[in-house]
């Protein structure tokens, strides 16, 4: 991963994440979309317990967006668009913590990914189980705490506002 930003002895490393999501139908909404059930889609960590959201790095010739959606393909297998910016989450990584980051310090950048198609064959799908939970279930199951704000802080905010994509697609 390359560093985003350097000063005095700390490097901050960049990770690309996003929060899929999709509505589920109720049978008492009648086709009102706006009391279908959101749910959101978490993986298993293959380093230990809890569920995970798709994440990873960037290569040379993507940008942040392309990477964000990479990843969800690659770990997830799932297809869709992104459609609204959560913001930055930091966090530390032991596997990243190196002489140029000792504290392992990262930022994530968080993307809602509105999915459109779940694949039956993906890259990671021998080491990746797919969850797919209410935003409640999942703050539960978040491994980590900065995964938690990112939905309380982040999804759930921009949930309950209306769910108003802010990303333009066709540009980068």
């Amino acid at each position: 991963m390359a560093p985003l930003r350097q000063s005095c002895d700390e490097i901050i490393l960049s990770s690309k994440r996003c929060i899929p999501f999709k509505f589920r139908d109720t049978e008492q909404n009648g086709g009102d979309t706006s009391k279908k059930i959101v749910e959101v889609l978490m993986i298993n960590s293959t380093s230990g317990p809890g569920l995970l959201f798709p994440k990873g790095g960037w290569e040379n010739d993507e940008t942040v967006k392309e990477a964000a959606v990479r990843e969800a393909i690659e770990e997830a297998g799932v297809r869709g668009d992104l459609v609204h910016f959560l913001g930055y989450y930091l966090f530390k990584s032991k596997t990243l913590q190196d002489e140029y980051s000792p504290e392992g310090l990262c930022r994530a950048a968080m993307f809602a990914l509105f999915v459109k198609e779940e694949l039956d064959c993906w890259p990671e799908q021998n080491r990746r189980k797919r969850s797919w939970l209410t935003i409640p279930e999942a703050i539960e199951c978040c491994r980590h705490q900065w995964m938690r704000e990112a939905l309380e802080e982040g999804f759930l905010k921009w949930h309950e506002g209306g769910m108003v994509s802010t990303i333009n697609n066709d540009e980068d």
